[in-house]
């Protein structure tokens, strides 16, 4: 009995693979139990058996068939769950290529920002560039220009340096001839301050011709016309004797001088170192006159110079004359010191 149930089974499960084998087998089972009801009761223990064996082998078919069909549907179960588990993952991934395509625009926006700055530091760069080029070119020809300005520059010094040979040479020449001139004029101020009388020299504070009054020497020059000058002329001759025209520093001074200044009709009178400057009177050595009422007219006129003259005005004893006039004049000079000091 067990090894008909195994094959029963066996049968049934196999029958799964057959639809319509499995159909025929169960309309045999309903008909069969249908026929057991309508059977008497009176029948036969053998007859009972059998139908009892054949309502199992119809109870397993029906198990064998709920298998069947619990099997069909777990698996249609277990195909809707990987299909929902692929939806599932078909739209998780669709949504993470979604956030990832969010982001690639993202990093695209912002590389295409970085490539727009890019490229106009690019450009930015290259008008740098170009502008250093142009610079650099500037460099260059300036360069150039400096090196032709630094070769003349060369030859300049060169030029230079032979001028400034011969002129060292002069300048060696010009100390010799200066010293020689020292020694003459030492030896020419020896013969004037010191002159040999007989066999002794006698020297003096004045040269020949010159007079003295305290510590300056005086050379009254009587030229009459034509020989006068004017008082730029007379100031050259003074100097040409190595003096100046007259200045007067004091009042004792000014009374020598208008003293030695002689009324003659042919001499107004004696040019003195005393000019207008700047609106001022000044002295020759610098120096401004300090006192007016020693000058008629006292107000200073541009153009004009002092005379001296013969002190017959009280108080006066120069004059106020055009610079262009023709005098007389008198040059002064320090007096030679004989006493040590």
């Amino acid at each position: 009995m067990e090894e008909e149930e195994v094959n029963y089974a066996s049968v049934v499960f196999k029958a799964n693979k057959n639809p319509t084998a499995e159909a025929k087998n169960t309309e045999e089972t309903v008909y069969d139990e249908v026929k057991v009801k309508n059977e008497p009761a009176e029948q036969t223990e053998d007859t009972k058996a059998d139908e009892k064996a054949k309502n199992r082998h119809g109870h397993f078919r029906q198990l064998a068939c709920c298998l069947g069909i619990l099997c069909v549907v777990l698996l249609l179960a277990v195909i809707g769950v990987c299909v929902y588990i692929t939806t599932l993952n078909h739209t998780s991934e669709q949504n993470q290529l979604r956030d990832n395509l969010t982001i690639l625009q993202a990093v695209n926006f912002n590389l295409t920002n970085i490539n727009d700055k890019l490229n106009s530091a690019v450009n930015s760069l290259t008008v740098q560039l170009d502008n250093l080029n142009k610079s650099y070119a500037d460099l260059e020809s300036n360069n150039m220009d400096v090196i032709a300005e630094n070769q003349k520059l060369k030859t300049q010094n060169q030029q230079l340096e032979t001028q400034k040979k011969n002129l060292t040479d002069m300048l060696e020449d010009m100390e010799t001839q200066w010293n020689e001139l020292n020694v003459s004029r030492a030896q020419w101020s020896i013969d004037q301050y010191c002159p040999i009388v007989g066999a002794v020299r006698q020297c003096k504070s004045c040269q020949a011709g010159w007079l003295q009054d305290e510590s300056s020497c005086y050379m009254i020059i009587n030229e009459r016309p034509p020989n006068q000058k004017t008082w730029t002329g007379a100031q050259a001759v003074c100097k040409g004797k190595i003096s100046e025209l007259a200045v007067i520093n004091n009042a004792k001074e000014k009374q020598y001088i208008s003293g030695n200044s002689w009324s003659n009709p042919e001499i107004n009178g004696y040019w003195i170192g005393l000019r207008v400057v700047d609106g001022k009177w000044t002295w020759v050595d610098g120096s401004n006159l300090t006192d007016n009422s020693w000058i008629q007219p006292a107000t200073p006129t541009e153009g004009h110079c002092a005379i001296s003259v013969t002190d017959n005005i009280p108080n006066n004893g120069l004059k106020s004359v055009n610079c262009s006039e023709m005098n007389a004049w008198i040059c002064e000079k320090k007096a030679l010191s004989l006493t040590p000091p």
